[in-house]
């Protein structure tokens, strides 16, 4: 199966660059660019891509509130932000509004390919340890949150597999810390998804924080 990717950047040469790499990779398939943050929304709508490599800093509408429009729609195209290491704040904004995952434009062209990839699975691109950290940091600034929500209409296992997911762990951890199947906590994790209207596993975590399954540290 080909993963139709949309780029978002208003850099001509990271665009080509990534253009570039993806024209030979037979899985991925680039159908179409945008320079500014409105593009991208409108691409969306009319082409409806797997997957947006979305840079943050555009002029106009920007990146996170371009990822906010798309993630709030009807498509179901996912959002893997560009970022680096120095813009802290700009990935916590664009977790709230809804991205899937996060690329550092440094990094290795294999692993931009290989975070396309999971991205598009349904999965979140960041490791569990990572996820860890980067969420602890972000739900622990003084910005004002959204408004705290309930996990309603879980049931007490699903709360139990929430409060796990939240921890950072995998569902191979879960299972084992649960004594059930991996079948059986992908299964749960799966029925999460549905009933919290969340689109990966980083946003279950970001709901275990906010609904206070999960404490920030101290």
């Amino acid at each position: 199966m080909t993963v139709r990717v949309v780029l978002a950047d208003d850099q001509p040469l990271i665009r080509a660059g990534l253009r570039v790499l993806i024209a030979d990779t037979p899985d991925l398939d680039i159908v179409g660019e945008a320079g500014t943050g409105a593009q991208a929304v409108q691409l969306v709508r009319d082409i409806q891509p797997d997957v947006v490599v979305m840079d943050i800093r555009m002029p106009g509408m920007d990146g996170i509130e371009a990822t906010r429009i798309i993630t709030a729609g009807s498509e179901t195209a996912r959002v893997l932000v560009l970022t680096t290491f120095d813009d802290d704040d700009y990935v916590y904004a664009a977790l709230r509004a809804g991205a899937s995952g996060f690329l550092v434009k440094d990094m290795a062209l294999e692993d931009i390919l290989a975070g396309i990839r999971v991205v598009a699975a349904g999965d979140a691109l960041i490791a569990p340890s990572v996820t860890r950290r980067l969420i602890q940091e972000f739900v622990g600034r003084p910005e004002p949150a959204p408004e705290r929500r309930a996990a309603n209409g879980i049931t007490e296992r699903e709360r139990e597999v929430l409060t796990l997911v939240g921890r950072g762990m995998s569902n191979s951890e879960i299972a084992a810390h649960l004594h059930i199947s991996v079948a059986t906590a992908k299964a749960h994790v799966a029925r999460l998804f549905t009933k919290l209207n969340a689109r990966d596993r980083i946003q279950l975590v970001i709901i275990a924080y906010e609904t206070g399954l999960v404490s920030p540290p101290r």
